[in-house]
């Protein structure tokens, strides 16, 4: 029986997949029975509110009681199914992974990777195919908050013609762990703890840092956790990575690693941790609300897909392993190429019935893509698989709607829990009741779009060791330290400084400066001052972090000072006004930035208007009381109202995070005053701040720079 694919499509969908042309996606074919029971099904102009036998409801409010304040009657059938479907709605949240936002788009590719992939949507340039994405932070629960320190998940499921493939990566290129029989040891200690349930959503706690202080394999993933990839802006502008090493499988059988790589076209930004932990508070749902309104907005978030490809000749080329999950190839040998891009255009229509039930599956893969021997990617394999089944209640998760293949399915497989297709004939193999169907294509050359498994021949003896190739655990922690900006060093120091001064126990304290020692002396040492811990002795752990001599020594790949894009689009600016504003200068700021993408939003002590110089009402989009400087990412302060907004306690705060948290801030006239009430003494002096003294309207050249501070994110110095 024919599958359906995945939900219908709405505007901006993507293009049903064969076809130029957006279309909804293939239907189960329908027998006579279904012909006949429409034929009988009685029409329903009305939307009536019915039971799940589609009986129609006079009433979904009140009980079947004897008399007015008598008993309620067993026989009351509407009562018992709609609290027996209430006490029934909730599944086991994923354990890890639960909190998360998805979205539906497309995938189209620049050119054919034909050379080294038979993979579908890698063939013709432009042909797209449809996808959904989910985002997600690992730690905490589904009530956590977006904000919190910690990886966040990028899954992206391809519905392509050929099957189902899922990329299941994250924001950070390695792992903690390097093979997966360690996985429970690891969830479990970044946890919360047993006694107490606590810290949710953090790893800021004792048996976090005393796993990761004995399993000196975490400290490479331990430096980008404690780096601002680990806070970042939003989704959109938030890198992904497959973290894997996978393999490329072309028509002839040839294999070619690969890596995979998402990259953000809005440039790759992340929050400070004060201004994360505020935004925590004000806004829990910051990333979520984020994408969400951005693609309503149509403003819709895009990834360029990037390949880094390695000839199976080359599998020893490298001081490093390629099957390491906890290693990067660094780009500067083997460069991203870009091969792609992503677009998400459409919202769910239901969180739970498409966000919450979408299952990603590592061993979900299409003709064209196979698996290396990476020990964690192994486990990953068995593991996800196996989540599904007690998740969403048995194996039939499937055929849910956004689970479904647009590939036809047919197979043997029948009955338990959720089984939604009625399946005619025969149910096993070989047959020939049923004409020998459903079929295996084997058997000579495999026709296009049938999944052979690539041929590696393996031989040896069944062992329990880890590689010695896997050993080197501080080089490339080294590496992406000193690739750091000075400020994202400071930034890791102060992570690094604020997670082990959680922890109680001192001699986790001290292993972990120990393991730190390794990667830097001056990291350790600087972080051993700041949690009360006594610096080791260089003589008893020397620095162990410098690779072999042809592995780079700084990879600028690596620091977020060379990821930002260029131009301002969807960056959310608050202009400040109060009543006596400067009129033309806040239009002007809508208009001007407005012009370049940016979503401008007049930020004022009430919600309603705001009377201005010159007579206008203009409209205001925020209160101060319901909004706060972190949810934006610069500020304008207008002539007219700087005075005035200095006695108000909210803008002051609003001013003074801003400028803590080094965001642009432009001033215009008075507009200084709320500076030098937020601590900016000479506003004029402090990076990142725009000050235009002259009264009016200031010229084109002031917003063009002001555009330029906002293109560089933040100001860190400050």
């Amino acid at each position: 029986m024919t599958n359906p694919g995945p939900p219908e499509e709405r505007p901006h969908a993507p293009v049903a997949p064969g076809t130029g042309n957006p279309g909804p996606p293939s239907k189960p074919e329908r027998d006579d029975k279904d012909i006949a029971l429409d034929a009988h099904r009685a029409p329903d102009p009305d939307g009536a509110l019915t039971t799940d036998q589609g009986v129609r409801v006079d009433d979904t409010d009140n009980s079947l009681t004897v008399d007015d304040r008598g008993p309620t009657l067993l026989e009351d059938f509407q009562l018992r199914e709609k609290l027996t479907r209430f006490d029934h709605e909730r599944i086991p949240e994923r354990v890890v992974h639960a909190r998360g936002s998805g979205a539906y788009g497309y995938f189209e590719p620049y050119e054919s990777l034909a050379e080294y992939t038979c993979a579908d949507f890698l063939q013709t340039p432009g042909h797209r195919t449809p996808v959904f994405v989910r985002f997600s932070t690992v730690q905490g629960p589904r009530g956590s908050a977006d904000t919190v320190r910690d990886v966040r998940g990028f899954a992206t499921k391809f519905y392509t013609r050929h099957g189902n493939y899922d990329l299941v990566g994250n924001n950070m290129p390695v792992f903690f762990i390097q093979d997966a029989i360690k996985f429970p040891d690891f969830v479990h200690a970044v946890k919360p703890e047993p006694p107490d349930e606590m810290p949710t959503g953090a790893s800021a706690h004792d048996t976090f840092w005393d796993f990761c202080s004995l399993q000196p394999e975490s400290t490479h993933m331990l430096m980008w956790l404690m780096s601002d990839r680990a806070i970042p802006r939003s989704f959109r502008m938030m890198q992904g990575f497959g973290v894997h090493t996978f393999r490329l499988v072309n028509a002839e059988g040839v294999g070619t690693f690969v890596k995979f790589h998402w990259r953000p076209k809005l440039g790759v930004c992340s929050q400070v941790w004060d201004e994360a932990q505020i935004t925590a508070g004000r806004d829990p749902d910051f990333h979520r609300r984020d994408l969400w309104e951005a693609i309503e907005a149509g403003d819709f978030p895009e990834w360029e897909l990037g390949v880094q490809l390695i000839p199976e000749r080359d599998e020893f080329a490298y001081p490093f392993d390629l099957l390491d999950p906890t290693k990067i190839v660094p780009e500067e040998l083997v460069p991203v190429r870009p091969v792609g891009r992503m677009v998400l255009n459409r919202n769910p229509q239901n969180f739970f019935a498409e966000t919450e039930q979408v299952a990603f599956h590592t061993a979900n893969v299409v003709p064209g893509i196979d698996f290396t021997n990476d020990p964690l990617l192994q486990g990953r394999n068995f593991s996800y698989l196996d989540t599904q089944l007690i998740r969403l209640g048995g194996p039939n998760f499937a055929q849910l709607p956004v689970n479904r293949p647009l590939a036809d399915v047919r197979n043997n497989q029948r009955d338990g829990y959720g089984q939604q297709l009625i399946h005619p004939g025969t149910s096993y193999a070989p047959n020939s009741v049923g004409g020998g169907c459903p079929a295996t294509m084997g058997g000579g050359r495999l026709p296009e779009g049938v999944f052979e498994h690539y041929q590696e021949r393996i031989d040896g003896a069944a062992i329990r060791r880890r590689s010695p190739s896997f050993a080197d655990h501080y080089s490339q922690a080294a590496l992406f330290w000193h690739s750091m900006a000075e400020w994202e060093q400071q930034h890791i120091i102060a992570a690094f400084a604020f997670e082990l001064g959680k922890v109680a126990d001192r001699e986790v304290r001290r292993r972990m400066v120990v393991n730190l020692m390794h990667v830097d002396q001056g990291l350790a040492a600087e972080v051993a001052r700041r949690i009360g811990v006594a610096p080791p002795d260089p003589q008893d752990h020397p620095v162990a972090g410098v690779g072999p001599a042809d592995e780079p020594r700084v990879s600028p790949a690596l620091s977020l000072e060379n990821l930002w894009a260029a131009g301002i689009r969807t960056r959310k600016v608050a202009v400040l006004a109060v009543p006596g504003v400067d009129g033309g200068q806040v239009r002007a700021a809508h208009e001007r930035l407005g012009a370049e993408g940016a979503v401008v939003e007049t930020v004022a002590p009430h919600d309603g208007h705001v009377l201005a110089q010159d007579g206008e009402h203009l409209p205001v989009d925020r209160a101060l009381p319901t909004t706060a400087s972190v949810l934006y990412d610069a500020v304008v302060v207008p002539d007219g109202g700087g005075r005035t907004l200095t006695a108000e306690p909210d803008a002051v705060r609003f001013a003074t995070e801003a400028l803590r948290h080094g965001k642009p801030v432009a001033a215009l006239g008075d507009g200084t005053a709320l500076l030098r009430a937020a601590g900016a003494d000479e506003p004029e002096q402090v990076a990142g701040v725009a000050v235009s003294t002259s009264g009016g309207q200031p010229g084109t050249s002031f917003w063009e720079g002001f555009v330029q501070l906002i293109e560089q994110h933040r100001f860190p110095q400050r």
